[in-house]
């Protein structure tokens, strides 16, 4: 497994970590997952507060007891929960970031938070007091760094200018490539790193991506994605498709890392596998972009 700083940090980070927003919420099962994911080389656990309600955070922390030293634990923050409502608030308040983070070490069982991410956001929500609240966490000591979980461009470039994000996380893949109009360039100019979230595009780039096509995927049709998939196998000299795919949302310099989930063991080894694989070469990613299209963000800039 290669490592990779992480922005300007001093957090090096698998070049391939884990998505635990698969895992599901049996945690016999989760737990093995995690544990054979840290012994192959994975370093970096992504979860959230508001993955299944908590218990996502729950089972990450009972996976690391015992060798919390050696991982370095990402989560977010900024979705609250209304008692005795469905569903959940945007809340990027100083007050409720500062109370929440007591709420996820708790239940992750820690007293530091390595990745702390605001899980989201809007132009329009008070910046410079979700920023001091960050900050203030770091000289608490209960975060080490923080980051944004985003897809849009100007919410990006603002926190890239007025914070001290050492990271990004996006929806980055073949299927999905949006950060590279505005985002990716970016952030490698300001020494800022992305974690790319859904390589494999919700398994439709992998060697059973044509069941998993019939919805489409973004403003791909099902038809597209076949046609899609058909050429990505003629272009991955013999490649197995999901670690190319993955392989790909590494391609470029700004990205740090890459996070597939897993909710099955044959899964997750599956995609560790992609770790061995040698970097697409440029001609490869070229024939790659050339089939695929550039997508680009029609709102939110």
């Amino acid at each position: 497994m290669l490592f990779n700083r992480l922005g300007s940090s001093e957090l090096l980070v698998s070049e391939i970590g884990l998505g635990c927003m698969s895992l599901g919420t049996e945690e016999g099962k989760a737990v093995k997952l995690i544990h054979e994911a840290l012994d192959r080389g994975v370093n970096f656990l992504d979860t959230a507060d508001l993955y299944d309600e908590g218990r996502n955070e729950e089972l990450v922390g009972k996976a690391v007891r015992g060798r919390r030293s050696d991982v370095i634990i990402a989560t977010k923050v900024g979705n609250r929960r209304v008692p005795g409502q469905e569903g959940w608030v945007w809340d990027p308040s100083k007050a409720y970031i500062k109370s929440a983070v007591k709420d996820s070490l708790r239940r992750l069982g820690t007293d530091y938070i390595d990745l702390y991410q605001l899980h989201g956001g809007t132009i329009d929500d008070p910046i410079d007091e979700t920023i001091e609240a960050f900050e203030e966490l770091k000289q608490e000591g209960l975060i080490r760094y923080y980051g944004i979980s985003s897809i849009r461009p100007n919410v990006i470039r603002e926190y890239a200018k007025r914070s001290n994000i050492v990271s990004v996380m996006s929806q980055y893949s073949i299927l999905d490539r949006r950060p590279e109009e505005e985002v990716l360039d970016l952030l490698k100019e300001q020494g800022i790193s992305l974690i790319a979230r859904g390589p494999v595009a919700r398994g439709i780039l992998s060697g059973s991506g044509e069941a998993k096509a019939e919805k489409g995927y973004l403003d791909y049709s099902k038809d597209e994605l076949l046609s899609l998939l058909k050429q990505v196998e003629e272009h991955a000299d013999g490649m197995d498709v999901s670690h190319l795919a993955i392989r790909y949302a590494l391609s470029h310099a700004a990205v740090a890392c890459t996070i597939p989930g897993a909710s099955s063991l044959d899964q997750l080894l599956h995609n560790l596998a992609a770790g061995e694989t040698e970097p697409l070469s440029p001609q490869v990613v070229q024939r790659v972009q050339a089939i695929s299209r550039a997508k680009r963000y029609e709102q939110h800039r």
